[in-house]
């Protein structure tokens, strides 16, 4: 319960304690935003069983029919209408609201989380509504000025190339050195710059020197392909090449690739 609480009921969405590093205007902007939501769309449902004259009435959400002294919700800022406990959700999330505390707008109820975001933009890092005048936009989601930073180094990240990375963005460098995928062929890291071909789990720079047969070179973006052991071969009979040149090779080098750990190792 305490979860779904500071989940649809953020407290800095309404109490500027919870917000210590906004401006003073920013500050204002939040206290008149708090206390007109509060007046004008704050609402706790009344759990009772459907009264008589409201026999037969439909359920607001599912349309269903509800009889006198069936378990119902009533919303006042709503007027004369029901809802089936399990229907009294918020209109955008789904999740039915704690304690019954909604917030109403143009008919629908909503939790405090996503009603408020229906005025203000969230930020994706510090999760406050944004009062500024200036925010960024990034990937379907808005960030404070300050708070666009990367993920790994916290290097601000305005007017810088970036990766995604789990939802947050991620300065170049750090994509690079830390989560870059090697080459399959030539073993250099893929920067966020190239462009990458995946296949089986196993990753390639897409330039033709590196995604290639591995016995005639041939390029094989676009092209059918087989892989074996790791790697790529343009037909069959390349790949049985391969393995006659393996056969022909001496006891040595045989007794080396047999000893040789395993890729999964």
């Amino acid at each position: 319960r305490a979860r779904a609480l500071l989940q649809q009921l953020p407290p800095q969405d309404c109490d500027e304690r919870y917000c210590p590093d906004l401006a003073e205007e920013e500050r204002r902007q939040l206290r008149a935003f708090s206390a007109r939501r509060r007046q004008e769309a704050l609402g706790q449902g009344l759990a009772c069983p459907v009264p008589g004259p409201c026999h037969g009435c439909p359920c607001r959400k599912c349309g269903r029919r509800l009889n006198k002294g069936d378990p119902g919700v009533s919303a006042s800022r709503l007027g004369d209408q029901f809802w089936h406990p399990s229907c009294f959700s918020c209109h955008f999330c789904q999740q039915q609201l704690v304690d019954l505390i909604y917030f109403q707008q143009d008919g629908r109820i909503y939790c405090g989380r996503h009603h408020a975001e229906l005025f203000r933009p969230r930020c994706a890092s510090c999760d406050q509504l944004i009062f500024m005048e200036e925010c960024i936009e990034a990937e379907g989601q808005r960030w404070h000025l300050e708070h666009f930073c990367c993920l790994e180094c916290d290097e601000p990240l305005r007017g810088q190339r970036y990766v995604m990375r789990s939802g947050r963005p991620c300065c170049r460098g750090c994509f690079e050195s830390l989560f870059a995928e090697p080459c399959q062929a030539c073993g250099d890291p893929i920067g966020a710059d190239s462009e990458e071909v995946t296949h089986q789990g196993l990753h390639w720079h897409a330039r033709a020197a590196c995604f290639c047969c591995s016995l005639c070179r041939k390029p094989l973006r676009g092209q059918p392909l087989a892989c074996r052991r790791g790697r790529l071969f343009c037909s069959d009979s390349c790949s049985w090449g391969q393995d006659a040149s393996s056969t022909a090779s001496s006891d040595s080098s045989d007794s080396a690739f047999a000893s040789a750990p395993s890729p999964d190792s």
